[in-house]
């Protein structure tokens, strides 16, 4: 059995029903966390292959919290312009796959959350799906090889027309040193980055990535915030021009991949 949880721990009802963007009057990304407490996987090769371990309850109410946070990030770096709409779902039963991602990397695809995302994010739901999971057991010392904290990408059938990131269980002091929501919302960016310049807008190079590479510097307090806020008002300077998301464009209606 999994929980629906709504953002504020209130139990939602976007994940019930399928809401169309397209008869609202301003477009919300409608955002699912599938959250997984506990893994049991096998991996192909390596000295330890089977991994098997659970989050802690303090590990998995800091990625809750942090994700709460997320949709007032996104709001105050743009003027309330991008409006996110979030929903949890608790999984109750482990992670039982993770698929190989470059030398050695392992992550948490569509392909293993596929019985997941098809019973609580069919096709046309949602605009974009985040995954909590247990890479790390910090007790015994072992984790699971992954090319990052977090990974995200744009929107495709693999994973039913929404944007798709995941981010994995972290010590305390991680989630604290950002700006609250703020590795939810950089592996947003990814996939939403990819849905504006499949539109026709010129992102910076690396989009999500692109802060240092750009000159910015980040701040104790709010992370990489004053490039994210650029970056989603369409003012990162590169080459001369301005790039990046203008306001005015989260205020057109989604497209559709599938």
């Amino acid at each position: 059995m999994s929980q629906y949880l709504g953002a504020d721990g209130a139990a939602p009802s976007i994940c019930k029903r399928a809401v169309s963007v397209l008869s609202c009057p301003m477009p919300v990304w409608r955002s699912l966390l599938l959250v997984y407490g506990e893994l049991d996987v096998r991996l192909p090769r390596g000295r330890k292959r089977r991994f098997r371990h659970r989050a802690t309850s303090e590990e998995i109410a800091d990625a809750i919290e942090s994700f709460q946070a997320f949709p007032n990030l996104a709001a105050g770096l743009t003027s309330g312009a991008a409006r996110v709409k979030p929903a949890i779902v608790r999984i109750e039963e482990p992670l039982r796959s993770v698929s190989e991602d470059g030398d050695h990397c392992f992550w948490p695809s569509p392909d293993d959350t596929r019985r997941q995302i098809d019973q609580f994010a069919p096709a046309g739901t949602h605009d974009s799906i985040f995954v909590f999971w247990p890479q790390h057991d910090f007790a015994a010392g072992t984790t699971i090889p992954c090319r990052g904290w977090g990974l995200g990408m744009g929107a495709s059938a693999w994973s039913n027309g929404a944007t798709y990131a995941v981010v994995a269980n972290a010590p305390a002091e991680a989630w604290r040193g950002e700006a609250p929501g703020e590795v939810w919302l950089h592996e947003w960016l990814h996939g939403v980055c990819h849905h504006f310049a499949a539109q026709g807008h010129a992102m910076p190079a690396r989009d999500a990535d692109g802060a240092e590479v750009h000159g910015y510097a980040r701040s104790e307090a709010e992370g990489w915030s004053d490039y994210y806020r650029d970056l989603m008002s369409g003012k990162v300077e590169e080459d001369g021009r301005k790039v990046g998301i203008p306001l005015a464009a989260w205020a057109h209606q989604l497209a559709r991949t599938v």
